[in-house]
């Protein structure tokens, strides 16, 4: 799921009542009629009500009639490029533009609008070049700065998109959007105290957009100021009832505060809203994992998987949930998927050695502590697990370099001190085996118990029953 979910109000009926689509059949109609220059005006506007709310089919329909009739009007021909630029037919949007800053060169909004073009097709350092040729004319056009700052937060240049912002709050305070971004600028600079100003002064102007509180969340919940960050994102919901990553989020905020029932409930909102976010359905397992509901698990991190066939993760959670429930094939088959998503994660590989252990398959598990040793050199717990698997292999040295790794790793380690005296005794070294376990003993007196209980010959052998007595 998205981080950041930006979504105004995208109802289709205008504040004045009337339903657009009705007035896009009325002035198809005025169209065959006698009075079509009477309703030019009309059908200008209407073309307008297209842009904004998307109808690009019937708005490229009137604008290409009506430059049938004006071929030379600038402004039509900069809304077909508008229209075209929605349409994602960037080329041909771009001669639009192009025509009508022929019959009106250096007009403000034509550029600004033909940047966006340029922007849309990744072309930033001309869409900067012509935002700021708008600005050599308009030093302080607040459309041509707060498009340089959206242009340069797109290129995750925080930096100059916050200067952009931070301009035209200077030039009109009452600007909002530009607080909104602004917010979103310091967010991504880890500057939270100044993130949350904004998104509160945003809130101050708006404070009925759903996308402001939901973000103001996400700031509260990264300063792990949990409480607050679940009001916000209730009133979020509360706005906007149908929005998902704000249900998804409030859920990770109840888990945090271990409210786990609510947060299940929040997920599951969010899963109706949209069925077909893996992360969802993932986060949802995981509570029914740690409820030991381990058959509803396996069915979510099974949901996530049909989304999301490459969910490393999800593959990796369910082989636990099946290793767990003795599906130990299935359990096998999940590791060996997740290992080929992403070979280079230590802990698939670590799991699947320790099912192959497990069932017996020690050289398949020796193969595989190697294969995650790889990845994590100085891991003291798989160098131990592979050490225990050479032992039980019967490779005796190489399993006394492994106790070795682990001792290096961590001279204090008296089960590795334990296990190579193990080793040593079968190979008949005995002055190590005897000073390996007066380390192991010194380091933890309870390895003695065990030692006795492993060796209970021990008991009639003098010279082990003086090394007990004096450890």
């Amino acid at each position: 799921m998205s981080f950041y979910d930006f979504s105004f109000n995208d109802d289709n009926i205008e504040p004045n009542g009337f339903h657009i689509k009705e007035e896009i059949n009325a002035c198809r109609n005025l169209i065959n009629s006698s009075t079509i220059y009477e309703s030019i005006d009309r059908i200008e506007d209407v073309i307008l009500l297209c842009v904004d709310n998307s109808y690009l089919k019937d708005g490229l329909f009137f604008v290409n009639f009506l430059l049938e009739i004006s071929a030379y009007n600038s402004e039509l021909w900069s809304k077909k490029g508008m229209l075209l630029n929605l349409s994602g037919d960037y080329e041909e949007a771009i001669e639009c533009f192009d025509k009508a800053l022929l019959l009106n060169p250096g007009d403000a909004d034509i550029l600004i609008d033909k940047s966006t073009v340029e922007e849309n097709q990744g072309h930033y350092l001309i869409a900067e070049e012509t935002l700021k040729s708008v600005l050599n004319s308009d030093p302080n056009n607040e459309e041509a700065l707060y498009n340089l700052g959206i242009l340069n937060q797109r290129k995750e240049d925080f930096r100059i998109a916050k200067y952009y912002f931070s301009r035209v709050l200077n030039i009109d305070p009452s600007f909002v959007e530009a607080y909104y971004e602004l917010g979103y600028c310091y967010e991504n600079m880890n500057m939270y105290e100044q993130a949350l100003n904004m998104y509160d002064k945003f809130l101050e102007l708006d404070p009925y957009n759903a996308n402001g509180w939901y973000n103001r969340g996400i700031v509260l919940s990264k300063q792990n100021k949990f409480e607050q960050s679940l009001n916000s994102y209730d009133l979020a919901v509360s706005l906007k009832d149908d929005f998902s990553s704000a249900w998804f989020n409030k859920g990770n905020v109840l888990s945090e505060l271990g409210r786990s029932t609510e947060a299940m409930e929040s997920f599951k909102t969010a899963y109706q809203i949209d069925k077909f976010d893996d992360t969802v359905c993932f986060n949802i397992a995981n509570l029914y994992e740690e409820k030991g509901d381990l058959i509803n698990a396996i069915k979510y991190f099974t949901q996530a998987i049909k989304i999301n066939d490459q969910f490393y993760e999800a593959f990796l959670a369910r082989g636990y949930c099946f290793d767990s429930t003795c599906k130990f094939h299935l359990a096998l088959k999940d590791f060996n998927r997740a290992i080929s998503l992403s070979s280079d994660k230590v802990e698939a590989w670590y799991a699947k050695a320790d099912l192959e252990y497990s069932l017996g398959k020690l050289q398949e598990s020796v193969d595989s502590y190697l294969a995650a040793l790889k990845i994590s050199p100085d891991n003291h717990q798989l160098w131990f697990s592979l050490a225990e698997t050479y032992f039980e292999l019967g490779n005796w040295l190489d399993a006394i370099n492994a106790y070795d790794k682990c001792i290096n790793i961590n001279p204090q380690d008296a089960g590795s001190f334990y296990g190579k005296a193990k080793v040593s005794f079968l190979l008949r070294q005995t002055q190590d085996a005897i000073g390996c376990l007066k380390r192991a003993f010194a380091i933890d007196p309870e390895i003695k118990q065990k030692f006795t209980k492993d060796y209970p010959e021990i008991k009639t052998s003098k010279l082990f029953k003086k090394l007990l007595d004096e450890s």
